[in-house]
Formats: structure tokens, sequence, C-alpha cells
């Protein structure tokens, strides 16, 4: 009874703190201190729930050199003249007509080659959310496609991080997860590029009244060559090198661009990279083309490191092991894939994290799949189309935290646009629905 007053109190404090706008670092911090509680009032001294919580903040380390690449990669490519320089030529070239689903398709391709959801929204989001504040489109809608093309390659990727955790964990074949992933992600990918091409209809992108390219070129030397850092993501995903390595070449490269063609000094690149890219106040694009830095990604570094603690404190106490034994009651398979999505949703919330989802959502659903005969294949696609699609859904996640505040949108905005993130379990669902015992896919 305890466990679910808390977990209560921690869900209104964070929807408290979204609705009226609060940073959500300090309503995790309340959320740490109500578990604190739980725990004491279970026994557990004080002393040793604080270092609980320290040892799982401390695995959030090794995730804050990713924090640092995307605020130097966002503010470098945009001092380069990287991002204006997509801008413009996209702009150039685009059908405005359907710019919403080219926001789709391109971040979804992107997200494949990298892998990652939060390099493809620091580098070709960061551009379409350029282009949709010059061309008069709507913002959240632009940044709900971005965001469902970004957990696309998350979701799918041979070289995404979650991907490789969840076969890891499952002990299933990666590519053999992948292909079942196709298998039950197609559909959904359908309904996204009929409704974001229908949706492109009423948000064209304004060219004639917009004057962001002839401000671009005013304010920027736009040639070729500012494209390298994006060629360079490019090639090296298609070799597979690690995205990290690939992200530092990029961001070497648009430092010598900073200074050999756009023309600014070592001093002024490092307050670039420190404090993030700012045109002069009366330049027309200072409230357009701006942002990153490493500074910028302070408060999700707070964010990680309050909900790996509290993800500590529930691994270290088996704090929410008592209740799987509610989940080991599903009659079929459709409600076995219910409770995931259930599951899923409930530790992306608590947690804060999609890898944190991840782990808890296996440790929590795994005795209740081996009782009713579901072979790991069939888990491992369903970690796949709950955990990773549902944890960019909860704003305080830093799933949607990063993206959000790496775009400079609205940390809720984003939500009814991102059709792909609920189709995924919302078509499985239904799928599974007919079938009352397992469903067998590709091993």
């Amino acid at each position: 009874m305890d466990l679910l007053f808390g977990v209560s109190g921690a869900l209104v404090t964070l929807f408290i703190a979204i609705y009226n706008g609060y940073f959500i670092g300090y309503a995790l911090m309340l959320c740490l201190l109500i578990f604190i509680g739980i725990g004491i009032k279970r026994g557990y001294p004080l002393n040793d729930l604080l270092i609980m919580a320290f040892n799982g903040g401390k695995k959030s380390f090794v995730v804050l050199k990713i924090f640092v690449l995307i605020g130097i990669i966002t503010s470098t490519w945009m001092a380069s003249g990287t991002v204006p320089g997509i801008v413009s030529y996209s702009m150039r070239y685009m059908n405005p007509d359907f710019f919403i689903l080219y926001a789709f398709l391109i971040a979804s391709l992107i997200s494949f080659l990298l892998g990652t959801a939060f390099g493809t929204v620091s580098t070709v989001g960061v551009a379409f959310i350029v282009m949709a504040k010059g061309g008069g489109v709507n913002i959240d809608i632009t940044a709900g496609a971005i965001i469902s093309g970004a957990y696309f390659g998350d979701r799918i990727s041979p070289m995404s991080s979650s991907a490789n955790l969840v076969a890891n964990l499952t002990n299933t074949d990666l590519y053999g997860n992948i292909k079942n992933m196709f298998k039950t992600g197609n559909l959904a990918v359908l309904a996204c590029i009929i409704i974001y091409g229908f949706v492109s209809f009423n948000n064209p992108l304004n060219l004639v009244e917009s004057e962001l390219v002839p401000q671009i070129y005013n304010t920027f030397n736009i040639s070729p060559m500012v494209l390298l850092p994006t060629i360079i993501i490019l090639v090296f995903s298609l070799f597979k090198i690690d995205v990290k390595i690939s992200m530092v070449v990029s961001i070497i490269t648009a430092v010598i661009l900073c200074i050999t063609i756009q023309g600014y000094t070592p001093s002024e690149i490092f307050n670039i990279i420190t404090t993030g890219f700012h045109l002069e106040n009366n330049n027309p694009l200072n409230d357009i083309i701006k942002g990153g830095g490493i500074l910028s990604m302070g408060s999700a570094v707070m964010v990680v490191f309050i909900s790996c603690a509290m993800a500590g404190i529930f691994e270290e106490t088996a704090m929410l092991n008592k209740i799987e034994s509610i989940f080991t009651r599903a009659n079929s398979r459709k409600e076995v894939f219910l409770y995931t999505n259930i599951v899923s949703f409930f530790t992306a919330a608590i947690g804060s994290n999609q890898s944190i989802s991840i782990v808890l959502t296996n440790q929590l659903m795994g005795k209740t799949y081996s009782n009713k005969g579901i072979d790991k294949e069939n888990f491992a696609v369903d970690l796949e189309n709950t955990s990773i699609v549902l944890a960019p859904l909860i704003p305080w996640n830093i799933s949607a935290l990063i993206p959000t505040t790496t775009m400079m949108v609205s940390s809720y905005g984003y939500l009814p646009y991102s059709y792909f993130l609920f189709l995924i379990p919302l078509l499985n669902f239904f799928t599974l629905r007919k079938n009352s015992d397992v469903v067998v896919l590709s091993k």
C-alpha cells in the first residue's frame, strides 16, 4: 500500500511540474525523497538508502559524454554554417507541400544510419525546426514528426544501444530481432507516411513570405563545404563506426569551418562550445538559429542522475518486484502484451530513462513470459514495441527531455503528433487480439 501511495504521489508531482512549466529536476528530487521515505518505512537505514541512490546515480556518468557531444555538435554545426546550409539547400529543392512528411522520413533514415535518436535530433532535427520557424509551420507538429522518425531508428537500427540492450537482456540474436521489428512495425510506418503526408498539406512550408534563406546568406558564408560535417556523419555510419567517434570528427571539422569560412576566433569558438551559439540581438535570425553548447545539457544531466538514483533504490530494495505476481494472471498473448505496455509506461515514468525502463520491464515481465511459454524472441520484440517507443511519450523521461531541449521546443506540445510512438504498441495490440495463443516470430 505504501508503494501505491508513493507511486501515485510521484506521478502527480511530475504531472503538476509539467503542466505548470516547472523544471522537472525539482519534481524528480521530490520523487526521490518519497521513495527514500518508503525505504525507511520498510526498515532500510537512511545511510544505506543514500548509498543505494548514489551508486545508482553514478551509472548516469557513462552517458554524460553523449550529452556533452550533443551540446557541442549542435552549437558548432550552427556556427560553422552547417545547419544554415542544410536549411538553405533543403528549402531550395524541397517540395514545401510535403515538409512534415520530409521531416519524418529524413529523421527516420538518419536515425537508422546513426542508431541514435539524440544524434538525429541534434543534427537534422535542429535544421528542420529552423526551417519550420522560418517557414511558418507548426513547431509542435514538426517536433512530433522529427521525434517519431528519430525513434524509428533508435528502435530498429543495428547500431542502436537500446536494440543491443534488449538483445543482451533477452539473450536473442540482434538481427533476428531487427527482422521481427520490421514485421511488427511496417504497418505503423505506412500509417505515419499517410498521416504525415495529409498533415503536410495543411501545414505547408511558406517559401513565398519567408525571408529565412536570404537572411541566412546575409549572415553566413554558405557553400557546399559547410555540409562536410553532415557528410562525415553519414559516411562513418555506413562503415558502422561508433557514433561517438563520428560526432567528434564532425565537431572538429565544424570547428575548422568556423575559423576558415565563417571567420570566428578560437576564443569565440570556445564560448560557442560552452554556452551555445547566439547571433547579435539585431539579427533577424537571432530567435531562429540559436542554442546548443555544453551548459545547455546541465538540466538533462541532473534529471538523468536523479532518475538513475531512484532506479538504484528500486534495484537494491527490490521495491517493485512484489507486483510481479500480478502479471502472471494473464490468460492470453494479448493480455501479456497489454501488461508489458503498462509496466513499460510505468517504469519509464518512474525511472525517467529509456534504459531503466527496458531493464525493469525485463525483470518484472520475464517470469510471466517464461511461465506462459512465450519464447524469448517474442519477449524481445515486445520490449522493443513498448519500452523503447513509450519512453519518449513521457515529457520528463530523458528520451523526450533531450530532444525537446536540443530543439528548444515545448516539452509536451509534440505529444499528439508523435504518431509512430503510439501506433507501434497500439497496432501490435490489435493485431494480437485475434490470437489467444503465442505468435511465433522468426528466430
